[in-house]
């Protein structure tokens, strides 16, 4: 069965099948921005699992704190940040947890970039703490 999510407006969907290899927040200056938040929830894939079912996402690449590109794929109309890929997990792709179409994922494994994470902002709980990543 597959797990499908998508963008606020519609034009873009997406779905994945099989397991997830990781839940994981990410505290990192980029996915603050991006996200417009303290930080995302990701669900990391295989990218032979993943698909774009709708629309065509637009992409914006970043040089990440590995120094290698990380894409970040978005619905062009409304903005919603869907999903990116990093050079530093070539076979993955990374789900933003909030355009699931049930993004209750549940706990975090790990949560990254911790020593970005906003004062106000509780750890995860139960997840385990990385300064940084890649």
């Amino acid at each position: 069965m597959a797990t499908t999510g998508g963008c606020l407006c519609g034009e873009i969907k997406y779905e994945y099948t099989g397991d997830v290899a990781l839940k994981g927040f990410c505290n990192c200056k980029d996915c603050q921005r991006w996200g417009g938040a303290t930080g995302l929830p990701n669900v990391v894939v295989s990218r032979t699992a993943f698909k774009v079912t709708a629309g065509e996402p637009k992409t914006f690449d970043v040089v990440g704190g590995s120094g290698k590109i990380n894409k970040h794929f978005f619905c062009g109309t409304c903005g919603s940040s869907l999903y990116c890929e990093l050079e530093v997990m070539e076979s993955m792709t990374c789900i933003k947890a909030g355009s699931l179409d049930e993004p209750d994922v549940k706990e975090m494994q790990v949560e990254f970039y911790v020593k970005d994470r906003v004062s106000y902002q509780k750890p995860q709980e139960g997840a385990k703490q990385v300064p940084a990543f890649g």
